[in-house]
């Protein structure tokens, strides 16, 4: 299945770098959506690996910023979310059955593309529940790069009341609730408003980002079930556990937000202090979605984004 053409959508007003979408196959043969962008003289890869409920096109912009910057850009839609094939009958339920497969997925994903990236060292870039599965797929071996950079990773989840909540969610999913709606488990994905949003400070790029869920509905995804939470608990769990962050051997930069609501930041701090010469980054102004926000605060990422890329990447 892999090289057969996927559909690639573009922002309202929007000139999109120039990529194209395909379908690749993924653990136990899930059809996955995948897209890769050239850069004109590549300084090496970027894999850019987006969060809960997001897909390639919300990226077009930090895409076309990584393309100018001198990276072919390998980018990709999570199993279950965007126009990657979903886990329930249900679409718009943000299902899991386990994170380790999502893992798999990401070294399937790489497998895919290898002969077709350009020579040159390779930078991981994702954001919340991606940079969960990103580290798990490092610590299980089912990627290698030379340098990441993580932003508002899902390293914990802030429940009050953490212990309780992990057991009954233990418990639901024990009696096969796995399928359900968990309670407060996200926003629904058609009715979001800028006013009182955790995602971004920023109007424009809040808006726009909603506007392609409305113009193309098939990309929406909405509340997690008990099986995604039960997931995230295990595997974050295993990472805080497992010797295999701590023998990470590369540039590796932790960017997190000061007015976070959705992950956990102390539990940023904790997983970057387990990372060999990890740098721990909290920019105070930012709300979730650090690559969504104003201008401002964008800037402090791509001042550690640079930083990092020259520890590996040198300009050509």
């Amino acid at each position: 299945m892999a090289g057969e053409g996927a559909p690639l959508y573009s922002p309202s007003g929007m000139t999109a770098p120039a990529g194209a979408a395909e379908w690749f196959t993924g653990a136990g043969g899930i059809r996955l959506r995948a897209a890769l962008f050239p850069a004109e003289h590549p300084r090496g890869t970027v894999v850019l690996s987006g969060g809960r409920s997001e897909f390639i096109e919300k990226y077009l912009e930090v895409i076309g910023e990584l393309v100018a910057r001198g990276y072919a850009v390998l980018t990709h839609d999570w199993r279950g979310q965007g126009l990657s094939d979903r886990l329930l009958p249900d679409r718009e339920k943000g299902h899991a059955d386990g994170f380790d497969v999502f893992a798999a997925d990401f070294g399937l994903l790489l497998k895919a593309f290898e002969d077709r990236l350009p020579a040159g060292p390779r930078i991981l870039v994702s954001h919340s529940m991606g940079g969960c599965l990103t580290g798990l797929a490092l610590a299980k071996g089912e990627a290698t790069a030379d340098g990441a950079i993580l932003t508002a990773p899902m390293f914990g989840i802030p429940f009050e009341h953490f212990w309780f909540i992990r057991a009954l969610v233990g418990m639901i999913n024990t009696i096969g609730g796995s399928k359900g709606y968990a309670p407060r488990g996200g926003r629904n994905a058609f009715s979001g408003a800028f006013e009182g949003n955790v995602l971004t400070n920023d109007r424009a790029r809040f808006e726009r980002n909603q506007a392609l869920i409305l113009d193309h509905r098939d990309l929406a995804l909405g509340p997690v079930t008990w099986g995604w939470l039960e997931s995230a608990f295990i595997a974050q769990a295993w990472l805080n556990r497992s010797p295999a962050l701590r023998q990470i051997a590369m540039p590796f930069t932790i960017v997190a937000a000061g007015q976070e609501k959705l992950v956990d930041v102390a539990a940023e701090k904790h997983t970057a202090s387990l990372i060999p010469g990890c740098r721990y980054v909290e920019i105070a102004q930012s709300l979730h979605e650090v690559l969504m926000e104003t201008d401002d605060i964008r800037a402090i990422f791509w001042r550690e984004f640079d930083a990092l890329a020259l520890k590996v990447s040198p300009p050509n």
